[in-house]
């Protein structure tokens, strides 16, 4: 398998290079340069493991061993507390969640990141080489890279947050990680400033080849593929075979990516709904065909307080037939004019398995009390984004509807307690988060001084 930017212009790559690069050298995002073909359906294992071999397999074949591929893959999930890796739970009315935060940041992020982490540390390993990743969170990406880098020999980090606009509890995660390799930095801005800041970085090539920075945000493509393996387990738990939808709260549109790959490669799904909070380009886009940045409105959902969906770009390139001069001037005009239109007939495609549905933060506390009244189970305000979405969005009530749970609801109590009176306790490998020493470091918004730190860091 080799991989194409979405630019046009930067090398095409296997996808060890493609892993380590995280984005392309000309701005974009990497893509297979084509699809596989789907697995016949026996063939997919019966554990998560095994499915999640064969599913990936495709994407790493060429560039890393069968059998080591395999140990990498299963190393990853053992660090999981349910034997299911991804258990799928009925909620009513025909809808199930999907539960992905059952790793050890209680978040989906670990899903992908717990295996990028290995695959970083076995390809640096293998090469000699060691890597800086330079990372942008809105409040769980940040925990899952730093428990997926923590203490390897290959692997420096340093993790931006946005100052003030993550929870607690996603902060702790982060800031009392004490690790030589591990350093968080609360960058004064929101946090497409901090993702502009990571971009910055990779297009200082001097900088970039100094430091031998690498990404583990959702523009990196394992990031992508890892995430792919839990829509083909859950659709085949609740449809055998048949159709299935899915809705997920969406931020920079890498999850529900993952699931328009999973279904261009053979999954059954019929429906993929965007769910979202305030921050709502996405589905004004779905709406109208208009894709335009109005500012990061605060919420309780913060990880999904994002304008610039960096994901996006990877359909838009599918979307133009992978004509990367027409992303090109896409993503300049956006860039450029803070707003972009692609147009009536490739909407109409998009549209063909997309909706999308938009909540306030009133609207999301209203969703994390009915679930709880009608079903008795718990659900974090990102969650209830996606559960809320289902509800108002879903096109057929005879085919299965799969809700993303992307976080444990103890990692924000705040908003549990506030819409329900319940406040949830964290695991107990969590439960003394609160009384940890915290080590941080503060910055604004600006590139020099962030290049400067990470430089200093590096070279110590």
């Amino acid at each position: 398998m080799k991989y194409v930017s979405t630019r046009g212009a930067a090398p095409v790559l296997p996808f060890g290079d493609v892993l380590l690069a995280g984005l392309a050298s000309d701005g974009g995002l990497y893509l297979p340069d084509s699809w596989p073909s789907p697995p016949p359906a026996p063939a997919l294992g019966a554990t998560y493991v095994d499915t999640a071999v064969d599913v990936m397999w495709p994407y790493v074949e060429g560039s890393i061993d069968p059998r080591a591929f395999r140990t990498l893959v299963g190393d990853a999930y053992a660090t999981f507390s349910h034997p299911d890796v991804c258990p799928v739970t009925p909620l009513d009315d025909g809808l199930s969640l999907l539960e992905l935060y059952w790793g050890p940041t209680i978040a989906f992020k670990d899903v992908a990141l717990q295996l990028v982490g290995r695959l970083f540390d076995h390809e640096l390993t293998r090469r000699e080489e060691r890597a800086t990743i330079v990372v942008a969170t809105s409040g769980d990406t940040g925990s899952a890279a730093i428990e997926a880098c923590r203490g390897r020999a290959s692997l420096d980090i340093v993790v931006l947050h946005p100052a003030g606009r993550v929870s607690e509890v996603q902060r702790r995660q982060m800031t009392t990680v004490h690790e030589p390799n591990v350093r968080n930095v609360a960058i004064e801005g929101t946090f497409d400033d901090c993702q502009r800041l990571v971009k910055d970085l990779f297009a200082a090539e001097a900088f970039r080849s100094d430091v031998r920075l690498s990404a583990m945000n959702s523009i990196n493509w394992a990031r992508v593929m890892a995430q792919i393996v839990y829509y083909v387990t859950s659709a085949r738990s609740v449809a055998s075979g048949g159709p299935v939808a899915f809705s997920v709260p969406t931020g920079n549109f890498g999850n529900v990516f993952a699931g328009w790959v999973a279904r261009r490669t053979g999954t059954p799904i019929s429906q993929l709904v965007v769910g979202s909070n305030s921050n709502d380009i996405l589905t004004r886009w779905l709406a109208s065909g208009r894709m335009e940045t109005t500012g990061v409105h605060p919420t309780i959902s913060p990880s999904m307080d994002i304008q610039v969906s960096s994901n996006v770009e990877r359909l838009l390139f599918e979307l133009y037939d992978r004509n990367a001069g027409l992303v090109v001037d896409r993503m300049t005009e956006l860039a450029a004019e803070g707003r972009v239109d692609t147009g009536d007939t490739r909407l109409a495609t998009v549209t063909e398995v997309f909706d999308g549905a938009r909540f306030d933060d009133d609207q999301i506390r209203a969703e994390i009390r009915r679930t709880l009244d009608l079903t008795g189970v718990l659900i974090d305000p990102h969650t209830a984004v996606g559960v809320a979405a289902a509800r108002a969005a879903r096109r057929d009530r005879d085919v299965p509807m799969i809700c993303l749970a992307t976080a444990h609801p103890a990692k924000f109590p705040d908003a549990v307690e506030e819409a329900t009176g319940i406040r949830p306790p964290l695991p107990e490998h969590l439960a003394d988060l609160l009384d940890r020493p915290e080590e941080y470091d503060r910055l604004p918004d600006d590139l020099s001084a962030v290049e400067a730190y990470v430089r200093a860091f590096v070279t110590g």
